[in-house]
């Protein structure tokens, strides 16, 4: 399964609320959690044009960093064999940048971290970083949306557990490659699965392109060819569901019209009670074209349920 869990953390409580479902997936897994943090060097005084370099400082700020990881380290101990291991890494060329190449180098399996959406925590380090990690790294990278306002350590004492788990899917061989990784997670926790595929519906060049409801759009496609386009929808994802039904998975499908993809992954999932969204989405290259990049982006944006993102490998 996983050998280690990476959980960075910048010091603030924010970046700590991705913690509870790193401790629920280590204790099922038996992987060790890597609490990493990145040093970045204390601004350089300036003493006649000339860079002073402060080393007492220097030493002040990362013995503070490092007792803040043991700190956490401890929180985290108590009631389960998970073994925690606090990293401290000195930036070398940006924070992403750092994370990305110790995550290269290390047996790190999955990256679970915090991000914000949109509003006045953009500010912080983990929203840039993440969006960098997501382009990168080659795990895939659960995030959490903590609430804006975060203002307590978050509820270790609570397993958080995935019991239904919603893949969005585009037809390609791409969107797929977030299965393995998904039903991963899905199997410690007995999981069930809904595969989706949203079909964004055909308008005439003829018609302004403005936000028509959906029964309009619909009125606009013939009969026969809205029904076309469902069932080789249907039977993409029937076959799909098969593959993973044949390795005793809980398995249902749903094949949807809608002009926004994102929109309607986000409703989906809001009134299916899910519990975590899964999906591809693009690196840097030619599977910009996909819709599963934008999309995710959106998608991630616009939840509060954690998201599961994987780059396809191109």
């Amino acid at each position: 399964m996983y050998k280690s869990i990476l959980v960075p953390l910048d010091g603030s409580l924010f970046a700590e609320h991705a913690l509870p479902i790193a401790r629920s997936i280590a204790y099922r897994t038996g992987a060790a959690i890597q609490l990493v943090h990145v040093h970045v060097p204390v601004t350089a005084r300036y003493a006649k044009g000339l860079v002073a370099y402060d080393e007492t400082l220097e030493a002040r700020y990362k013995e503070r960093e490092r007792a803040y990881l043991d700190k956490v380290s401890k929180r985290l101990e108590p009631g389960t064999n998970v073994q925690i291991i606090s990293v401290l890494l000195d930036e070398s060329g940006s924070i992403a940048d750092t994370l990305n190449n110790h995550i290269k180098t290390t047996e790190v399996g999955l990256v679970v971290m915090a991000t914000h959406g949109h509003g006045a925590l953009s500010r912080f380090w983990l929203g840039s970083v993440a969006d960098k990690l997501i382009r990168w790294v080659e795990k895939p990278i659960l995030l959490v949306r903590p609430p804006e306002e975060v203002k307590t350590e978050p509820d270790l004492s609570q397993e958080r557990i995935f019991r239904h788990i919603l893949i969005p899917l585009d037809g390609s061989v791409w969107s797929e490659q977030i299965l393995e990784h998904a039903v991963r997670l899905g199997k410690l926790m007995q999981a069930d699965y809904t595969l989706v595929r949203i079909i964004e519906p055909i308008i005439p060049a003829t018609y302004p392109r403005t936000d028509y409801t959906i029964w309009l759009e619909q009125q606009l496609l013939s009969q026969q060819q809205a029904e076309a386009q469902k069932a080789k929808a249907q039977t993409y994802l029937d076959g799909v569901a098969e593959r993973l039904r044949l390795r005793s998975f809980q398995v249902q499908t749903k094949v949807i019209f809608h002009r926004h993809p994102a929109t309607a992954i986000l409703e989906e999932a809001n009134k299916d009670g899910t519990d975590l969204i899964a999906m591809e989405t693009h690196g840097y290259g030619g599977l910009r074209r996909l819709f599963i990049g934008s999309v995710a982006d959106k998608v991630l944006r616009g939840t509060s349920i954690p998201v599961l993102l994987h780059r396809p490998y191109e």
